[in-house]
């Protein structure tokens, strides 16, 4: 309206008042400890062969919400979170997208004594403030891959930023649980493996590392939004190489889940 005092879409994004959203779940022991409320934030900067979420890649995949209404929202489910050793989970997309927005509902619950999780690939890790870390409880970061080429032939995009995020949580000593999708025939390669394990052990904050089978529930989504999916025909991986690769990981000494 002209003349309307009231902030630019843009602008309030920027300042992390307005986020576009995507969905909210209530799962227990997914996305952290205890019962989480998982709030979907939509964008992302990488293009996964087996993203399951292909529907929040864009912004304009969600809807634009403010930040005072997320924190009302989680503010009802305190009792929850305190009698099951939850809290909060913001994902994607990428969350680290909407930085400003995920830093402002970080805050606070912090603020309300409620548990935070950042799950992140930690491509746009410069993004995140101290003062953003400083209230998160625990960061779920994703190393697709240990490979440079490998993880670029997954995500299209490189792997050095995931890598310097990781090195930064670990000087600042943020807890970190590290998740590895395991895919047949394009992240299961020994060498690769390896190079997972060869980031991960130098990071003594990392808590446990997660080995994630592949799985075809995503697809579905992919055939709605028209879009070519490249995995389509791709098995989970059977329980020997699943049983392979957490062996590999455990021999380096980590924690593997």
């Amino acid at each position: 309206m002209p003349g309307s005092d009231r902030p630019s879409t843009a602008a309030m994004v920027a300042s992390g008042e307005t986020a576009s959203v995507h969905s909210w779940e209530l799962v227990t022991a997914v996305d952290g400890p205890g019962t989480r409320m998982t709030l979907f934030l939509s964008g992302c900067p990488l293009r996964c062969q087996y993203c399951q979420n292909p529907d929040t890649l864009l912004l304009h995949d969600g809807v634009e919400t403010s930040a005072d209404e997320v924190i009302a929202r989680i503010l009802r489910y305190r009792g929850v979170f305190d009698a099951t050793g939850g809290g909060v989970t913001i994902s994607g997309g990428e969350p680290l997208l909407q930085a400003a927005f995920v830093e402002r509902v970080f805050r606070a619950c912090r603020e309300a004594g409620i548990r935070t999780a950042l799950d992140t690939s930690g491509f746009l890790g410069a993004r995140a403030s101290d003062a953003l870390l400083a209230d998160t409880g625990l960061v779920l970061l994703d190393v697709k891959s240990g490979l440079p080429d490998v993880y670029r032939e997954v995500t299209r995009r490189p792997l050095r930023p995931t890598v310097e995020f990781g090195d930064r949580l670990a000087a600042l000593g943020v807890p970190t649980w590290v998740r590895f999708v395991l895919v047949p025939g394009l992240t299961d390669g020994v060498r690769n493996v390896e190079a997972v394990a060869d980031i991960v052990e130098r990071w003594p904050n990392v808590g446990r590392l997660e080995v994630l089978p592949f799985h075809q529930l995503g697809a579905g989504k992919w055939a709605r939004l028209g879009r070519p999916y490249t995995l389509e025909g791709v098995r989970p991986p059977d329980a020997d190489l699943v049983a392979r690769v957490q062996q590999q990981f455990r021999a380096r000494g980590l924690t593997v889940y």
